[in-house]
């Protein structure tokens, strides 16, 4: 089976069930300031699982592609990927857990025509929190899944937590497919790596509070998910994801430029395969390489590439050689090749000349030395962007004793650091739907249409936010940093705006109808055929509105209820985009 066709039948079943489309959103998430990524279908529903009505209804329907990072060290196997498409439905306090583990195994066994006997799945066993999934194991074993193939699995294989601190959350029940031709197995065994999931029903019955409890949630939803990538493999009876119809255009491109096969090669070329699709795609939704957040993650991905290239081969080889089978593999998405192209050709460049100034540094730190800390190794590492690989080949050459043990500490030292700051960078994002964060929210549509006044720059529009509950983010596209005078006249554009205490009114309408009533909308992203937009307005003059945009909230009711806006910083955030950071006061 090819892709194309798993996502129309996938599409046309739920929609026969009564589920309605929603497009496919950008990998940066709008105004989710819990991730970096869009890393599920779920990420853009994220107001609505919260209990905001969605313009299309309860039942949804949709294929969304997304970046997990967390992965990125696990690549190179035959099932991770960085980049990936995800098919999935929802429901939005609708059909619950028998109807949604129903659809999931009529899918499976009817449509997708997959033998009973190779299926197993897994349940939450239950703990203090939240008692043993029962109902879901009776539902599975009425289907004609044997009771020996129903594992009950602890909180860390099968239950989701929200994606912030807080929010929705419930067990999941996951399905597992006999990948091998051998018989299968009558009992399922979960660690047997020959069982690969294919299917995750989320059962979000509860709420996590501020205190870490779980609370029965009032709005119960379902949020599934299906890997593509893995469930093609599976359909085509294959037990590598990379011989699949979405890989082999590319494998073959290494292949032919490296003159080296992929079956005695075959991490590397996973690496370099996957790294680049995922930064294809994302430098394709406006994020660049940089050394920060998300920039920071596209380098790691473009230079980890890199590094396995050299490793494949003596020869000099171009990523931008390799790319180019990405742009027919999707032609949907309409990649920027341009940018693309013109993005790797750069890093590619900036790379060589980090290589050599790591170099330099090696020298410095081995210079009448036998040996090199790990300190000293992972500050090469860390920031100088020095392969570890490279590290010790260096060593080896110059019978310089590397200290691998030490390196490792202080990576792990690190990671722990990264791990934590990650966790509480964000605190109560949106997605915890707090007043501070509301308040914000409702702020930056201010700052977009005083950026535009203030500015006269009718092309000028939102390229992405972060909210927290301290502080909003505000990314815009300008080609110059903005005077003080300039800074002075937007805070003085908003706060006089506040003082009047101008309503905020949310409707429900037609894109078309809301582009053509002069709502702005944040460039890049796709709607759906209904939208939700949010207009702030003068009571007395409701037609000569100050504000008018396509969101999914929250709001305040009234701006008088903002304070004081000020700005902290204004910033280049990559090249033709600036950044704003801003408080209410």
């Amino acid at each position: 089976m090819k892709r194309e066709d798993l996502i129309k039948k996938y599409l046309e079943f739920f929609k026969e069930k009564g589920h309605k489309e929603v497009p496919n959103s950008s990998l940066v998430p709008e105004n989710d300031p819990t991730v970096l990524f869009t890393t599920a279908g779920m990420h853009p529903l994220v107001p609505f699982l919260i209990g905001q009505k969605h313009p299309l209804g309860k039942k949804l329907v949709g294929i969304q592609r997304c970046i997990r990072t967390r992965d990125i060290d696990e690549v190179g196997d035959s099932t991770h990927h960085t980049f990936f498409e995800m098919l999935g439905n929802w429901s939005l306090g609708d059909y619950f857990k028998s109807e949604a583990i129903e659809y999931s195994f009529e899918f499976l066994t009817k449509i997708l025509k997959i033998p009973i006997e190779k299926i197993a799945v897994s349940v939450f066993e239950g703990d203090k929190d939240s008692p043993k999934d029962l109902e879901s194991a009776r539902k599975w074993e009425d289907l004609g899944i044997p009771k020996e193939r129903i594992a009950s699995l602890p909180k860390k294989n099968n239950w989701w937590d929200p994606a912030g601190l807080t929010g929705p959350c419930g067990p999941d029940t996951e399905m597992f497919y006999w990948r091998v031709k051998e018989k299968t197995p009558k009992k399922f065994d979960p660690t047997n790596e020959n069982w690969i999931e294919i299917w995750n029903d989320v059962l979000m019955q509860y709420t996590k509070n501020d205190e870490g409890n779980y609370m029965e949630a009032k709005q119960k939803n379902i949020d599934t998910g299906m890997g593509l990538e893995r469930t093609i493999a599976v359909l085509n009876g294959l037990d590598d994801n990379y011989l699949s119809e979405i890989w082999q255009p590319l494998i073959k491109k290494i292949e032919k430029i490296s003159r080296k096969e992929y079956s005695q090669n075959k991490k590397e070329m996973r690496i370099i395969a996957d790294h680049l699709k995922a930064s294809a795609f994302i430098i394709s939704d406006g994020v660049l390489p940089n050394n920060t957040e998300r920039g920071y993650v596209l380098r790691r991905l473009i230079r980890r590439a890199i590094r396995q290239i050299k490793n494949l081969s003596e020869n000099k080889i171009s990523i931008v050689e390799i790319i180019k089978p990405v742009f027919k593999i999707y032609p949907e998405y309409n990649l920027d090749e341009k940018l693309i192209l013109k993005e790797l050709k750069n890093e590619e460049a900036k790379f060589s000349l980090t290589i050599e100034n790591g170099l330099k540094k090696f020298e410095k730190f081995v210079e009448n030395k036998k040996e090199l800390s790990g300190e000293e190794s992972f500050l090469l590492y860390q920031s100088y962007g020095f392969p570890i690989e490279l590290i010790e080949e260096e060593c080896k050459s110059k019978k310089i004793n590397f200290k691998r043990e030490e390196f490792l500490k202080e990576y792990e030292k690190h990671q722990k650091l990264s791990q934590t700051a990650s966790s509480g960078k964000f605190k109560s994002g949106l997605i915890d739907d707090s007043v501070e964060t509301t308040r914000l929210h409702t702020a930056t549509h201010l700052l977009n249409e005083a950026l535009r006044q203030i500015l006269k720059d009718k092309n000028l529009v939102q390229k992405g936010s972060n909210i927290t509950s301290e502080r909003l983010r505000f990314d815009f596209n300008f080609s110059r940093k903005l005077t003080n005078e300039e800074i002075k006249k937007v805070e003085e554009w908003i706060n006089e705006k506040i003082k009047k205490g101008f309503n905020v009114k949310k409707e429900e309408m037609s894109l078309k109808k809301a582009i053509d009533s002069g709502a702005q909308a944040e460039f890049g992203t796709k709607y759906p055929e209904r939208v939700s937009v949010y207009t702030i307005y003068d009571e007395k003059d409701p037609k000569n509105f100050i504000s008018k945009e396509l969101c999914t909230g929250p709001h305040v009711k009234d701006i008088s209820e903002l304070g004081k806006f000020k700005i902290l910083k204004e910033e280049s955030s990559s090249l033709g985009i600036r950044r704003i950071k801003a408080i209410l006061e």
